[in-house]
């Protein structure tokens, strides 16, 4: 693709490196902003760089948050013996919009893949399980998507927290296998918590 501009040419690679987003893609995004008012233009690049040198993860949950602590962690209201378990924010935001679960949420960050090189040491497992030893936490809710990576993942912190007064469950599967958390319509995923089961008798299932 020849260029005219080293200035269009550098904006287009830049937003092709997003995910989902070819060249030619990109060349549509940069071409529609040149089109817009330059304090458009403005405030969406002042809102990236404020987005990458101001955000926070929750100290407790590992949620994305603009404060120390997550409003939900922080709302009195929630039942923080509950913790579901989730992949990344996406998921959280997905639950949230069901209105069904009013416990607090851990989010991994992740999950194990030993094709990509990803093991439990680069996940935020070892605070997982600093707050079940806590004795805070009744109930562990794996809400990871039903993949091979999920269900390894999931396994994982069973095995980590086994004998530990916590009870544990997964969502239903009402949740197709292999679907991704976020992509569940809002009735679907809410019944899935509502209905959760025992996670041993997940396990029995499969």
């Amino acid at each position: 693709m020849d260029f005219s501009s080293k200035l269009l040419e550098n904006a287009v690679y830049e937003i092709s490196q997003l995910p989902g987003i070819g060249k030619r893609t990109a060349l549509r995004l940069v071409l529609h902003l040149l089109k817009q008012p330059e304090n458009q233009t403005n405030s969406l690049a002042t809102a990236l760089v404020s987005l990458r040198s101001q955000i926070k993860f929750c100290k407790s949950c590992h949620n994305i948050s603009d404060v120390d602590l997550c409003e939900i962690c922080a709302n009195p209201k929630r039942d923080e013996n509950i913790v579901c378990i989730v992949e990344d924010i996406r998921d959280v935001m997905a639950i949230e919009n069901t209105g069904q679960f009013r416990g607090l949420y851990h989010v991994l960050g992740g999950k194990i893949s030993p094709m990509e090189g990803i093991g439990p040491q680069d996940l935020n497992i070892s605070s997982l399980i600093a707050k079940a030893k806590s004795g805070i936490i009744k109930e562990i809710i794996f809400a990871l998507s039903s993949t091979m990576e999920g269900d390894t993942t999931n396994f994982y912190i069973y095995k980590q927290i086994e004998g530990l007064e916590i009870s544990t469950s997964t969502i239903a599967r009402g949740v197709a296998v292999g679907d991704e958390l976020e992509y569940a319509d809002e009735v679907t995923l809410g019944r899935s918590i509502i209905n959760r089961i025992p996670f041993e008798g997940s396990l029995k299932a499969n």
